[in-house]
């Protein structure tokens, strides 16, 4: 009896010093994402491009300070609306990217991908922005130090690899939207690879749409078709093909079918959104009976 009691008492010990770590743990990544926020207006908002600088390098150091505490994958950070994070689909990974704008209209990319560990201890794969260093994007395959930075949005499974859809901010004339494939293996991340198939897609480790910065491209996943549907970008003028400050939409749709691994170029597709829950309170205007009173008599 005796034996048992001390037994209860010490296991009832361990378990309130790991609850009272675990609130400890908690507590502190709290304030950093608190400290976090702070930097990230700063990051966006102050007028002055060297304190931008400084507030993005310390949000850098307090981000990896936060990741460091025990079981940092399941905290939702929330609160950083200035960075994307988004979750891979099988939990494997979360990756962090965001893009810091400078005063002659290009910017810089920073990003970090965190593995998913079974004791909770960080392990991270920095990503480092190499934009300007890569001769032919198109064609590169890199590593997570050399990257060609962009801000994503979209995690797309495709066998065991994945697909990053990311914007990218890159002259005070084009912006550029990227669709590229992650491979994890041994030595670290990989970005790019020969998974395209169809125009020049057949040749390319990365696709990259280039277009004029005021105008806006549609390129997303539609899972239920199991394919990435995209504006198709025309020059406003044929007779300048290179020229990618006049591309931008021109009302038809192209699409990247996935197929066994791979993605397959369908041109000139037909794109209707997907169902929505709310289509029942739109006006359908060949039925007046569904349309709203006004509150004036009928005539």
């Amino acid at each position: 009896m005796t034996k048992f009691f001390f037994f209860f008492i010490a296991w009832a010990g361990l378990g309130w010093s790991l609850i009272y770590a675990q609130s400890n743990d908690h507590s502190r990544i709290l304030a950093l994402q608190d400290s976090l926020a702070g930097l990230g207006r700063t990051m966006y908002n102050n007028p002055s491009e060297p304190e931008r600088l400084q507030a993005n390098f310390t949000f850098i150091k307090t981000l990896v300070s936060a990741l460091q505490t025990p079981h940092s994958y399941d905290f939702a950070f929330d609160s950083l609306n200035m960075v994307s994070l988004l979750r891979s689909p099988d939990d494997r990974f979360r990756i962090f990217t965001w893009h810091l704008p400078l005063n002659d209209g290009s910017y810089l990319y920073y990003g970090t991908i965190q593995l998913n560990t079974p004791d909770g201890n960080l392990r991270m794969i920095p990503l480092l922005d190499k934009t300007y260093e890569i001769d032919t994007p198109e064609t590169a395959v890199t590593s997570a130090a050399d990257w060609y930075g962009a801000q994503y949005y979209r995690i797309i499974p495709l066998g065991g690899d994945y697909v990053l859809l990311g914007w990218k901010g890159y002259t005070p004339e084009v912006t550029q939207k990227v669709m590229e494939v992650l491979r994890f293996s041994d030595s670290g991340a990989q970005l790019g690879g020969t998974v395209f198939s169809g125009g020049e897609g057949d040749r390319h480790t990365r696709i990259i749409y280039r277009y004029n910065r005021q105008a806006s491209m549609y390129l997303d996943y539609q899972p239920a078709q199991q394919r990435i549907v995209l504006d198709h970008l025309a020059p406003a003028d044929p007779r300048d093909p290179d020229n990618y400050a006049q591309y931008g939409p021109d009302m038809t749709y192209d699409a990247w079918e996935l197929n066994n691994g791979r993605l397959v170029l369908s041109p000139d597709v037909e794109f209707t959104n997907a169902p929505d829950g709310n289509d029942a309170f739109y006006n359908d205007p060949m039925k007046p009976s569904t349309h709203p009173k006004s509150g004036f008599p009928e005539k």
